[in-house]
């Protein structure tokens, strides 16, 4: 699992932006988004670089990555 810290996410639009970039790299991710927190939980055979690339081009930052 990759866990990716982002900054910038703080309502339901901001939400849906992540989730459609992370959909753009795999389709058949499974990943969690929490806002409060601000991680995003992805289950992917994709690299980490790949999702945090996506997510900067959809206007936010990547603070953190992790694999659990």
């Amino acid at each position: 699992m990759i866990v990716l810290t982002v900054e910038g996410m703080s309502c339901e639009h901001c939400k849906k932006a992540v989730a459609n970039a992370v959909s753009e790299i795999d389709p058949k991710a499974e990943f969690n988004i929490d806002l409060a927190s601000g991680k995003v939980e992805v289950t992917s055979g994709e690299t980490a670089d790949k999702f945090a690339t996506a997510i900067e081009e959809a206007g936010y930052d990547i603070v953190g990555t992790a694999t659990a």
